[in-house]
């Protein structure tokens, strides 16, 4: 009698098992499925109007080997850093990487600390002026422990958001759905036990913020603006990008209103209080030299639609530029093939991903997509950035048909993550004609990178030409499913 009730007893706990794992499958599928389609917040994936006579400036930061020498041609946060001394009614910030995290055997300049030093002396000479600074969660690697210098930040009167991106779009799909079923639940308490992956004498930080990284989304962006100019960059005030090579797009007018919307929009996604936006407005003069010049502020997945169009309406003669730091959205890819086979001539400078902050990485996503695009057609060269241990970061499009000229620059890399509604990212368009002073300067950019004019910049393709098949079938599989940090 004892061994039957036994008997029954171990169906029923595997019943019971098996349906606890099956209400758990059924509740992560669910997850899975939300996080790919759910609505997005207000005013994320945002496209502007189009601003007619904007006064508009583009800066580059150029680390190049010149008589076998570094140089270093820097004018981003130099132009920042006036901005700042510029304003007189607020500052908004809003930065992907604002931290001094890096491995301590190496050395970079104090970039995290000497820009939150302008802000709080900015803050400390008109106590009434406003300023925000928003960031992304990575720089307090996840919740483990507030930075120094923005904890001085918050100390002098300067709000501080930290973007919440959980009401994003998943991009690493598979394990957000086991993180929205099961971890993020738990909290993430400050501090920790575990070593800090960017620096290894930094404070310790907690499993859960190691469990909540592999989400692999973020606040992408890299905005500044006062009332009287916006600037977007590829830029990031972190002490480890320092010697990067980057672009930056500044401009005034109307549009400046555009930039403090959009970064409300975010101010209010990650509830925080987004008060001090309501006083923002544009209050500066316009600069009748740049007559002629059309502005555009695009972000997220507007970033793709206007690349795209741009692209697909490129013919026979038309030259396309791409100066860029990540290329691996499929979409994007066939779009500059198509462009090829209607005549188009494509011309793109690539980091060659080969190293990240003193790591060696194994060139992808990029030395695959260069093979692909250069072994496709006659029309489509690339050259390598020549890089020394920093990186070619910018992120910048330029077209023309010896008539028109149109820029898409900003904070946006040409990936899944950063195209498809899944990372915050801003840009910016601008429109002229093929002679207008700034197209000029941006076609002059291109062509001295190219040609070498003036110093060694980048390098012949077959410099790096060569990877494994097995390269580019994990890189389709990163971008495809998430599972890659770009």
């Amino acid at each position: 009698m004892k061994m039957n009730r036994r008997l029954e007893r171990k169906p029923l706990k595997r019943y019971q098992a098996a349906k606890i794992i099956g209400v758990f499958l059924v509740a992560y599928a669910a997850a899975m499925f939300y996080g790919m389609f759910k609505p997005l917040p207000p005013n994320i994936s945002y496209e502007g109007r189009w601003h007619e006579g904007t006064a508009a400036e583009i800066l580059f930061d150029i680390t190049h080997e010149e008589d076998g020498d570094i140089q270093e041609d820097h004018e981003i946060f130099a132009h920042i850093e006036q901005m700042i001394s510029e304003a007189d009614d607020f500052i908004v910030v809003d930065m992907f990487l604002f931290n001094d995290e890096y491995d301590p055997d190496m050395s970079f300049p104090d970039l995290a600390s000497s820009f939150s030093d302008q802000l709080i002396e900015k803050k400390k000479a008109n106590p009434d002026l406003s300023i925000v600074v928003t960031t992304d969660r990575i720089n307090s690697f996840y919740g483990s422990r507030t930075p120094d210098h923005i904890q001085r930040l918050e100390e002098a009167g300067i709000q501080v958001i930290w973007t919440d991106v959980v009401p994003l779009r998943d991009s690493n799909v598979i394990y957000s759905g086991l993180w929205r079923t099961a971890f993020q639940w738990f909290g993430t308490p400050k501090g920790g036990w575990l070593p800090s992956p960017f620096d290894a004498e930094a404070e310790p930080v907690t499993a859960r913020s190691y469990l909540d990284v592999l989400n692999f989304k973020a606040n992408h962006r890299k905005v500044v603006i006062n009332e009287r100019e916006a600037l977007v960059t590829s830029a990031n005030p972190h002490d480890a990008s320092a010697h990067h090579s980057n672009a930056a797009i500044s401009v005034r007018g109307e549009i400046v209103n555009d930039f403090i919307e959009s970064e409300r929009a975010v101010a209010e996604m990650s509830g925080a209080d987004a008060t001090a936006f309501e006083a923002m407005q544009y209050n500066g003069e316009q600069d009748d030299s740049t007559d002629g010049l059309d502005t555009k502020l695009i972000t997220e997945g507007a970033v793709k639609e206007e690349l795209l169009m741009s692209i697909d309406r490129a013919g026979n003669g038309d030259d396309i530029w791409i100066g860029m730091f990540y290329i691996s959205e499929r979409d994007v890819i066939q779009a500059l093939k198509d462009a090829a086979d209607r005549g188009a001539n494509i011309r793109l400078i690539l980091d060659a991903n080969d190293e990240s902050f003193g790591h060696e990485r194994i060139g992808v996503p990029n030395r695959p997509v260069a093979i692909e695009l250069q072994e496709y057609s006659e029309r489509i060269d690339v050259r390598w950035y020549n890089t020394s241990g920093e990186q070619y970061h910018t992120k910048m499009f330029y077209m023309t048909d010896g008539d028109t000229s149109v820029v898409n620059g900003g904070s946006t890399n040409y990936t899944r993550r950063n195209l498809d509604d899944l990372n915050l990212e801003t840009n910016v368009m601008l429109k002229a004609p093929v002679d207008h002073v700034l197209m000029q300067e941006v076609e002059a950019y291109f062509h001295m990178l190219w040609t070498n004019d003036g110093g060694h910049y980048t390098d012949d393709f077959n410099e790096h030409g060569e990877v494994a098949i097995w390269k580019h079938w994990l890189y389709r599989l990163q971008e495809s499913s998430g599972l890659s940090s770009f």
